[in-house]
Order: C-alpha cells, then structure tokens, then sequence
C-alpha cells in the first residue's frame, strides 16, 4: 500500500513499505508527478534512479522507504544557479550506502554510481532515523 504524505504545488513526497512492489510502485508514483509537472524531459532518468535507491532500500532495510520530489527554483529562493529537480530517497537504517566497483559479471553494485554519473550532485545525510540519499537533475529549458 501507498502513503502519498503530500503532492502539493512543487513537492511530492510517498511513504511505501518494504516489499517487493515498492520499487514498481514508486515508478509509477514518480512518473505520475512528473508528467503532471511537465517534466518528462526528465523522466526516464529520474525513475532509473529512484529504482536504483529504493532497491538498495529495499535490499538492507525493513522499514518504510520514503520518496520525495521538489523542483527547485531560483526565482523562488533556492540558492542554485538554475532551476533543479531534488529527489530524495529515505530508509531507517543508519548505515551510508557505499559506491563500489561493480565487475563486469556483477548482477548488482552499480546503482549509486549510476546516480554519480547521471545527477548534477547527490549524497546522503543523517536523520532522526535512518538516512537519506538524495540527488539533483537539472531541469532543461528552465
């Protein structure tokens, strides 16, 4: 089951809980937000990555996996020097993902440098409980 925490204005942010329909569902979630925002141009991205995080989540930790999105903007008071999508992937376990050398026959180890590569910035922080894994895509056009 879905917890959409809120979908107002230029934030969107889900709660879904760990099992193994989380990943499809908040692909589904995230394109949905998107294409209500106009931003297909970042879509396809955006939901790799996403699956990327939430699997991890779902890989090393049994609670909740919360998934936000907020496009940014410089005019509104964001500090970036163009406008940007955030997107945040939250678990309850303390632990930072690790990036790591996957082998050329390694069926998993690449998500996070997939969002090394793919993203403008990104990088984990610690909350209340657990962590955070968040990353930026610029917004093209804007």
């Amino acid at each position: 089951m879905i917890g959409v925490i809120d979908t107002d204005g230029e934030c969107a942010e889900w709660a879904f809980p760990a099992e193994p329909g989380a990943v499809r569902t908040a692909r589904h979630a995230v394109r949905g937000a998107l294409h209500a925002w106009g931003l297909e141009a970042v879509g396809d991205v955006t939901v790799l990555l996403v699956s990327e995080l939430v699997t991890n989540s779902l890989r090393y930790a049994s609670g909740p996996i919360g998934v936000r999105l907020e496009r940014r903007n410089p005019a509104a008071g964001s500090p970036a020097s163009a406008s940007a999508l955030l997107v945040e992937v939250s678990d309850p376990l303390p632990d930072p993902p690790r990036e790591r050398v996957a082998e050329a026959d390694d069926e998993g180890g690449r998500g996070l440098h997939l969002v090394a590569v793919s993203s403008q910035r990104w990088g984990t922080r610690h909350g209340k409980s657990g962590k955070t894994v968040w990353f930026e895509l610029a917004l093209p056009g804007e």
